[in-house]
């Protein structure tokens, strides 16, 4: 293993990982790799001390990358969980991730985005961030996503858009060689937690199916504060139906 500041890589319980970024956040002109393989038959749960926090762009730095490659070889796990992003006013920020499955091998990861430091007065006060996802079972293409958000040129309030809602997230779960007919029975009992989770004008939920392989959940929400429990129950529910084990959520070091 390999780490250079500002990263600091923390193995401290079994299979868990922790990153930390000793900096605290993602400053101007920031260029953050992560690449990460899982060996054939292992098991790897990744999860971060905090939230990623973009900072404010200087005049004349470059936009902030943090750019992240998985391989899983075949019959591997993975368990990508990290902490929200959160945009501060005023940053510029391109995020890409990248995942590659092997043979049988498993994927579980989420992601949650926030509208910049609430407290403080901030929402979708940045001024870009980019986020590129690109997630492979085996040959195939499964989920591919290219934005970008820029508050000031196109309203993220707008009812086709994020309409009054401030919080994103999503959990994708992938298991390469699983039968269509599997993945629809998924998300099915993944749009039963979703109906009851959904409360509109709080928190908003729902499933469906990827091209292949795997299923993603969605949600949107006015504010973090249940986000992180509702998670936990998708990826439980997920991790029994496709390795018939349990989720352990992450003990995190501060």
């Amino acid at each position: 293993m390999r780490q250079d500041p500002p990263w600091k890589v923390v193995r401290a319980f079994g299979s868990l990982v922790h990153l930390n970024n000793v900096s605290g956040g993602v400053l101007a002109g920031d260029r953050l790799g992560l690449d990460v393989e899982v060996q054939a038959g292992a098991a790897a749960q990744i999860t971060t001390t905090g939230a990623t926090r973009l900072y404010r762009h200087r005049a004349g730095a470059a936009d902030s990358e943090q750019r992240a490659k998985f391989l899983v070889r075949d019959g591997a796990l993975l368990e990508y969980l990290p902490d929200a992003i959160i945009p501060y006013a005023g940053s510029r920020h391109m995020q890409r991730t990248e995942i590659r499955l092997g043979r049988e091998s498993t994927l579980f990861w989420w992601e949650v985005l926030a509208p910049g430091r609430l407290a403080a007065g901030e929402r979708f006060a940045f001024e870009r961030l980019g986020v590129h996802t690109e997630v492979y079972a085996g040959a195939r293409p499964v989920l591919r996503e290219n934005y970008l958000l820029e508050p000031k040129k196109k309203q993220l309030a707008a009812t086709a858009r994020m309409f009054a809602y401030s919080h994103t997230t999503s959990l994708c779960v992938v298991q390469e060689g699983r039968p269509p007919v599997f993945w629809r029975l998924l998300e099915d009992h993944l749009n039963e937690i979703a109906r009851w989770r959904t409360r509109h004008g709080h928190m908003v939920w729902g499933a469906s199916m990827l091209a292949s392989d795997g299923v993603i959940v969605r949600g949107l929400s006015m504010s973090g504060c249940f986000l992180h429990e509702t998670l936990v129950q998708f990826w439980r529910t997920a991790r029994l139906a496709t390795i018939g084990k349990d989720a352990v959520p992450p003990r995190k070091i501060y």
